[in-house]
Formats: structure tokens, sequence, C-alpha cells
């Protein structure tokens, strides 16, 4: 009998991250107006990977050393600063959405004001 499922050749890669870096990455996400989602986003790993570190964290299981907090206040100031020009760059997307649009009805409305006075009969 035939096997269905398929066979895969090339097995998925698996990153392994040093305790260090779950450390820095726990630490982060503790602090105050910091969201997990952020912290993960930012240091691109998972943000389920980074919930489990917290677990382990609260649980006691993962080993956290003390690292210096002014790393820990850089990289803070890093994501506030990192969020700030996210909304900043939102705010002049729209921005320029809307300019675009104003300038499209100028052209229409400029169109339509030529297509009025070739209408009109000369005096």
């Amino acid at each position: 009998m035939r096997c269905l499922i398929p066979k895969y050749n090339n097995p998925r890669r698996t990153w392994q991250y040093t305790n260090e870096f779950g450390a820095k990455a726990v630490q982060l996400s503790l602090l105050e107006g910091v969201q997990v989602q952020e912290v993960a986003k930012t240091l691109d790993i998972h943000p389920m990977m980074l919930s489990r570190w917290r677990k382990e964290y609260r649980e006691g299981r993962f080993v956290v050393k003390k690292v210096k907090t002014t790393a820990v206040k850089a990289a803070s100031s890093e994501l506030n600063r990192l969020k700030n020009l996210e909304v900043e760059n939102e705010c002049l997307k729209q921005e320029n959405d809307l300019l675009k649009k104003w300038q499209r009805f100028l052209v229409e409305q400029h169109q339509s004001d030529i297509d009025l006075s070739r209408n009109t009969p000369e005096a």
C-alpha cells in the first residue's frame, strides 16, 4: 500500500536563540507602555515565542540575567521612536492620498471649464 503523506526533502530550519537574547526580549516586553507584539516584530521573532519566554520567566524556569538598564532603556526608546515614526508615516500617507484626490478634482474641474468654453458660441 502506498503512503499518501508527502515526503519532505528539505526540513524546515529551526532557529535557536541564546538565553541572553531571550532575556533581553523578556525585559523589553516587561517595560511599561511596550506591547509584546511590538517587541516581537522589532526583534523579528514570533509573538508566541516571546509569550512562551515570558511565561517561563514568570514560572522561574527561564533564567534572566540582569541586563544593563541603559541598554534596555535605549532599546525601549528605540521602540518608542519606531512606533512614532510608523504613526507619522501613516499620517503622511493619508495626507498624500488626500492631496492626490484634490489634484484629480482640480484637473477634472479645469477640463470641464475648457469643455464648456468650447461649446459656447462666440458672439
